[in-house]
């Protein structure tokens, strides 16, 4: 695995920061009175995916990295789960896109946090 300088050069980042980026503007929209509801619980949500892949890009062990990879992991399914509620509440007709961007940023969660633990660094 070629080694990056920072985490911005990870691909799986690029993508969950896009994914936290299209989540806030479509929050914009949902009714104000969620603001403290699903808007703030979602984009919380988005933002631990990648806010995780960036704490855990300097951890020295494969294990410690792997862990904040997997808590990417949880943050990922919970913001899926906030997009098929806003879906079902009727606040976005995004999602299915937004999903599919989710199951991108799963596949390369996924890789990455094995290519860590099979490595040797």
């Amino acid at each position: 695995m070629e080694k990056s300088k920072s985490f911005t050069e990870l691909i799986v980042w690029q993508k969950a920061h896009a994914l936290a980026l299209e989540i806030y503007k479509i929050t914009q929209n949902f009714p104000k009175e969620e603001m403290f509801g699903i808007t703030s619980q979602i984009r919380r949500a988005s933002v631990s995916v990648a806010a995780n892949i960036a704490e855990g890009y300097k951890r020295r062990s494969a294990n410690d990295k792997a862990r904040f990879f997997n808590i990417s992991e949880g943050s990922l399914d919970e913001t899926k789960y906030f997009l098929i509620l806003a879906n079902d509440l009727g606040f976005t007709s995004e999602s299915e896109n937004l999903l599919e961007k989710c199951d991108e940023v799963a596949k390369l969660l996924y890789s990455y946090k094995t290519a860590i633990l099979n490595s040797d660094s």
